[in-house]
């Protein structure tokens, strides 16, 4: 077997058995594929620790399209999709591969958590121009996001059928395909409504495009459906409408959306659910937000502090 067959054969195992999501399985032959071009191509089983030495050593040394180099964090997706097919020959396919508990990963750099504060964040939510049928969308997206704690690729998957407005909950597919209930503040709901009354479709989406082509239209209105790019581009140009400080990201309404919780003194399982995270040291990342009594005991008790 060659690598571009293991390589096939592993993905299919990833969608037929695994059930991964369409976006982590591209992700998967992306990555895959990069080091299909970098290794020339060699067979599974001539894959050893010097080819993995001089990849690791590539990936350390590329750059972005922007000339920074690729974050540690990134190169650990390439080599975790390697680890994953080097596993799958061994175990399912019966080849003598070089054990994937041989390919350590880069220590990744520590995670700085971007959160608005209250000032920007309210700045931020009303920036948009409410008397056009796009600033009311827009508005919606912003409170939804900062409501829910909902990542961006899960706000524009969202269909109108999957809104409950009277519960004031959303039925949230997140990653691996975990179904979890997500809440809607009373803002929040005062501004999807305020944006839903401007639709006159039966369109399925949750949130469409208003700006380019609209012909050859599916009947769903799948086509209109709003991309996370342009949420992105979106809350980046009321950021600067604003007049904030920080560029804040939809993940930037995530954070602010946890933070806020923790610091009112909510249980940080009960946040760790709402967030989806699989593990609590996922959550965990935002104590030393939370938590400033542990900066005034450090800096009242600690020798070096004058």
């Amino acid at each position: 077997m060659n690598l571009e067959t293991a390589i096939e054969k592993y993905l299919e195992h990833l969608e037929i058995e695994k059930g991964v999501s369409k976006r982590t399985l591209a992700n998967y032959e992306r990555y895959l594929i990069d080091f299909l071009s970098f290794s020339k191509p060699v067979s599974p089983t001539s894959i050893n620790k010097e080819i993995v030495r001089s990849y690791r050593l590539f990936l350390s040394r590329r750059t972005r399209r922007d000339g920074a180099p690729l974050k540690r964090v990134t190169q650990n997706y390439y080599l975790i999709a390697l680890r994953g097919l080097l596993r799958y020959l061994s175990r399912k396919e019966g080849l003598d591969v070089i054990s994937a508990d041989l390919i350590e990963l880069p220590k990744e750099e520590e995670a700085l958590v971007k959160v608005l504060q209250s000032d920007g964040l309210e700045k931020l939510l009303q920036a948009p121009d409410t008397k056009s049928v796009k600033g009311k969308r827009d508005r919606a997206i912003l409170e939804l996001l900062f409501s829910t704690g909902m990542r961006v690729s899960e706000l524009v998957s969202l269909d109108c059928k999957d809104i409950n407005l009277k519960t004031r909950e959303i039925a949230v597919i997140g990653k691996g395909g975990k179904v979890r209930v997500v809440f809607i503040s009373d803002s929040a709901a005062s501004a999807v409504i305020e944006y839903i009354g401007t639709r006159e479709d039966e369109w399925e989406p949750l949130f469409i495009r208003y700006a380019g082509k609209k012909t050859q239209l599916l009947k769903d209105g799948e086509d209109l459906r709003l991309t996370a790019r342009s949420i992105q581009r979106m809350i980046k140009k009321y950021a600067l409408k604003a007049g904030l400080v920080v560029t804040p990201t939809p993940h930037t309404l995530r954070h602010t959306f946890a933070t806020e919780l923790l610091q009112a003194g909510a249980d940080i399982r009960a946040v760790q659910e709402m967030l989806g995270h699989k593990d609590i040291s996922t959550t965990q990342i935002y104590t030393h937000i939370t938590n400033p009594q542990l900066k005034k005991v450090h800096r009242k008790y600690h020798r070096g502090n004058k």
